[in-house]
């Protein structure tokens, strides 16, 4: 059985749910075993062991603690508060074992499971797998019942991937296309001349296959699995003598559309592992960051950086986003690690994250900023969407990356609102960071200036005026032209605002009041009309 560390074992667990708070000794470093054991165990053979002890907590499971101590474990999991434990951070410390302070509100069965999954781990790809076969042997089953036939799951290159309850009445197709996991090609042959993939790949709907029986084959209904345009399989339906159920479209469209996610989230598995929780992690804190660092052995003494990588909001409502996403990472994992091998590609809030640690100076922002434009361009050229990216500033070193992390997504915001800039670090857009934290502060508190936001609310037509006017620099007859306005009517409506509300918009602290209002309005409107 493999040995893993604390460290791996940590970095499984959600944020909050432990944190080690004494590191066990070098010698101790290598758990191969987990045990559970009670307070009133008597058990002396803890050596090497991940120590589950239940049952107690704080300074009473100092007694249990001690007839540990007579084999010493790696590190003995325990729920308490830090300052119950002081105690027995000492008793272990003197014996090298570590000590895992577990949230009394945590679930015990969970750390187990974590636990075991690391310290008796299944290979990533047959976890995977085994996941995808579950869920699409479920759906073959589920849409075999609701359509009273039998149904075939297979991949674009006609493999069978799942497959529903096999019984005495299925024909030799069916047969064939199961012992084999594959439709037999002299049916694959008849198929195609009977055009039936034709018409598969042309439509998006169920497509008919009358029986043939001089060939041994019954009636079909079948579908094809797309990706946006891409075609990932085929559901097949063989009729089982009793004919199909009357809404066997409706239920083959639903399966389709089950199994299609279904095999986008495999194949965005399989090409890059999208773990959010470990760039997650990395970002949420210096602790956690130090833990995935040493799970993972990447190097946190030198200056990091972040990259963030969006989609066009046409990308992300595509058919086919969730297998953009998971191209895009796999794209931006080929390019991060041939730039250094250390690098974490994931997700991120929903886009793709790169971490770049290991960084030779803090200077590295050009050669960064290469990456990201590599990155962008091939993405551009290969996958068919239009992603921008955001070059986060270089932190000192990796525990200290999540005080950047809130910059690099801002700066991210700004490219997306800015179509002509793809790649862009946060030179490029610093005063319209710092105005658009301005405008979120500002947002977040709740005292207004009274007439100013009543008029807002009262006169759309004036409100779209005074956004368009400090969007023209407070410019009266670039204002008319971008509304197609006469100049005295900007005129009219910019000194009616002044009025009304008692601010003089060429002050300063007064444009700077309104501005902040104005685009509170904008971003409340755009959202409404977005909706509508």
């Amino acid at each position: 059985m493999a040995a893993v560390t604390v460290d791996d074992i940590l970095s499984d667990f959600p944020l909050g749910f432990a944190t080690l708070i004494m590191r066990p000794a070098p010698e101790r470093s290598a758990v191969e075993r987990f045990l559970i054991v009670d307070a009133d165990d008597e058990t002396s053979d803890a050596g090497a062991a991940f120590v589950l002890l239940i049952g107690v907590r704080g300074r009473s499971a100092l007694p249990a603690l001690r007839r540990l101590l007579k084999n010493p474990p790696s590190v003995v999991a325990v729920k308490g508060s830090h300052d119950e434990l002081t105690d027995a951070e000492e008793l272990l410390g003197a014996a090298g074992t570590g000590l895992l302070l577990v949230d009394p509100a945590a679930d015990w069965d969970r750390l187990l499971s974590i636990a075991k999954d690391r310290i008796q781990p299944r290979t990533y790809q047959s976890e995977v797998l085994t996941l995808l076969e579950e869920d699409l042997f479920a759906i073959a089953q589920t849409t075999a019942r609701l359509t009273s036939s039998h149904v075939v799951i297979e991949d674009a290159a006609n493999k069978v991937l799942a497959y529903s309850t096999v019984t005495n009445d299925i024909d030799e197709l069916r047969t064939a296309s199961i012992l084999a996991r594959r439709g037999p090609r002299k049916y694959e042959l008849l198929l195609k001349d009977l055009g039936a993939y034709r018409e598969l790949h042309r439509t998006r709907l169920p497509v008919r296959v009358p029986a043939r029986p001089q060939d041994g084959l019954r009636e079909r209904v079948a579908i094809t699995l797309f990706a946006g345009d891409r075609i990932m399989g085929y559901i097949w339906l063989q009729d089982t003598g009793d004919g199909f159920t009357a809404d066997v479209d409706y239920v083959l469209t639903g399966s389709a559309a089950r199994a299609s996610a279904e095999l986008i989230r495999y194949r965005n598995q399989q090409s890059v592992h999208m773990r959010e929780d470990r760039i997650a992690r990395i970002l949420s804190g210096a602790a956690e960051a130090a833990a995935s660092a040493r799970s993972g052995k990447i190097p946190a003494e030198r200056p990091a950086a972040l990259i963030l990588i969006g989609m066009s909001r046409a990308d992300t409502q595509a058919d086919d986003a969730a297998l953009k996403h998971g191209e895009l990472a796999s794209l931006a994992s080929i390019h991060a690690a041939a730039y250094k091998a250390s690098a974490v590609v994931g997700q991120f809030k929903g886009d793709t994250a790169v971490i770049v640690p290991g960084l030779l100076s803090a200077a590295a922002e050009p050669g960064l900023r290469s990456l990201a434009e590599a990155i962008v361009r091939d993405a551009t050229r290969h996958l068919g969407i239009s992603p921008f990216a955001a070059v986060g500033p270089v932190a000192p070193d990796l525990l200290a990356l999540h005080s950047v992390t809130p910059i690099t997504e801002a700066l991210l915001d700004c490219i997306g609102a800015s179509p002509d800039t793809p790649v862009a670090t946060v030179t490029d857009f610093e005063p319209e960071i710092l105005f658009q934290d301005a405008v979120r502060r500002f947002v977040s508190s709740s005292f207004r200036h009274r007439s100013l936001s009543a008029l807002l609310q009262d006169d759309t037509e004036l409100a779209e005026t005074l956004r368009v006017f400090f969007d023209s620099s407070l410019d009266v007859a670039e204002c008319a032209k971008r509304m197609a306005l006469h100049k005295n009517t900007v005129y009219y409506r910019i000194s009616k605002a002044s009025r009304v509300t008692g601010l003089d918009f060429g002050k300063p602290r007064d444009a700077l009041v309104a501005l902040l209002h104005v685009q509170e309005w904008a971003c409340t409107h755009n959202e409404l009309q977005g909706r509508k």
